[in-house]
């Protein structure tokens, strides 16, 4: 079997299979088969379905490890949950896989490669996990891939760094006084407190330079008569941030702005405030790295690509002292990630596939 059927007889079979984050349990056994089969060193149970696959050239070097995230999306179509890989985790763990079958034939002259597939990414845990669990701690750099839309990368054009931006959740429950409707003199009215609370979000700003948003979602007072003013409220808010240091000074500024705006008539706010994701923080040799290969495999390399999305392999360089580079590959991908009806063209597997072996062999070969 040629590598090009591989890689697509790998994205075929995992694409009939979408299971959902930790209940990757037919992907993972499958994939773990194949890296047994290849001759690595394979380690299972990371977050429920995560695994690590490790060859070791036995002499001193670097320790590279290249992630490939397993889970699917569930939909709800005509009244009926129905699981699809409408983000192409299908696709990144076809990569990864082909990968590691030419990686392990060809073999490694120095250090360790180690191939993360990793469950539970579109619910924000699987990355968490593996990181916390130690066994990346000697890894030196991190390599992640994931297609993008069409509208961000084109098949046949990539970049080194896609720059997610960090994303938290916020909670808010305010609380006032109960009235009735024709006495509200005597409470506090929550609705109106949620209303200020709203506009002061609203006026938040950070830094102009960075982007950055925050922004309600939901509010709910519960199912009370038309006539009672209800006792509390509570709040949804997304907050979204290019960097980490924006994240941070935002969530401040938010708690500040509901805090202080919901005192002016009485009220009081609890908040409470997600983990959510950190922003990219990609290391410069490692997005050369990145670069140089998809150079030699496309004839140039995009700039680097910013997106508002969020990606927990970001947890990676949180908890671990790791490099890192993040490669947004063009498929001709319609309509969107996250579509239901999301399809690309297959050619971006075997260019994804070539691009990460020559990372893997620039640095460990």
């Amino acid at each position: 079997m040629t590598e090009k059927k591989y890689v697509e007889e790998v994205f075929n079979y995992l694409h009939s299979i979408p299971e959902i984050g930790c209940n990757e349990f037919k992907t993972s056994k499958f994939i773990s088969g194949e890296l047994k089969k290849f001759g690595y060193n394979v380690m299972e149970g990371f977050a429920v379905t995560g695994l690590v696959a490790t060859l070791d050239s036995g002499v001193k070097g670097p320790v590279l490890a290249v992630r490939a995230d397993m889970d699917a999306l569930q939909f709800e179509l005509d009244g009926e949950k129905v699981n699809i890989h409408a983000c192409g985790h299908d696709a990144n763990s076809s990569m990864v896989l082909a990968t590691a079958r030419e990686i392990a034939e060809k073999g490694i002259n120095r250090g360790k490669i180690m191939f993360v597939f990793q469950p539970a990414e579109e619910i924000l845990g699987g990355a968490k996990e593996i990181a916390k669990s130690g066994v990346l701690d000697e890894a030196d750099e991190i390599i992640g891939i994931h297609l993008r839309p069409i509208q961000e990368a084109k098949l046949g054009e990539a970049t080194p760094a896609l720059c997610h931006g960090s994303s938290q959740m916020m909670k808010v429950k305010i609380n006032g006084i109960a009235a009735h409707g024709a006495r509200p003199h005597l409470g506090v009215n929550v609705i109106d407190a949620s209303a200020l609370a709203i506009n002061a979000i609203n006026a938040v700003k950070v830094d102009p330079r960075v982007p950055h948003s925050a922004k309600v979602t939901s509010i709910n007072t519960g199912d009370s008569a038309y006539n009672i003013i209800p006792s509390s409220a509570t709040l949804a808010l997304d907050l979204r941030a290019q960097t980490n240091d924006v994240m941070e000074k935002l969530v401040e500024k938010i708690k500040e702005a509901i805090n202080n705006s919901v005192k002016a008539i009485g009220a009081d706010a609890e908040i409470e405030v997600s983990t959510g994701v950190p922003a990219a923080e990609y290391n410069e040799d490692t997005v050369n790295l990145a670069r140089e290969a998809i150079t030699e495999v496309l004839g140039g390399s995009l700039s680097p690509i910013v997106t508002p999305g969020g990606e927990d392999f970001h947890f990676y360089t949180k908890f671990l002292d790791i490099k890192s580079a993040y490669i947004g590959l063009g498929a001709n991908l319609v309509p969107g990630l996250h579509s239901p009806e999301m399809e690309f063209d297959l050619k971006a597997l075997e260019y994804g596939k070539e691009i990460l072996k020559r990372i893997v062999l620039k640095r460990v070969g």
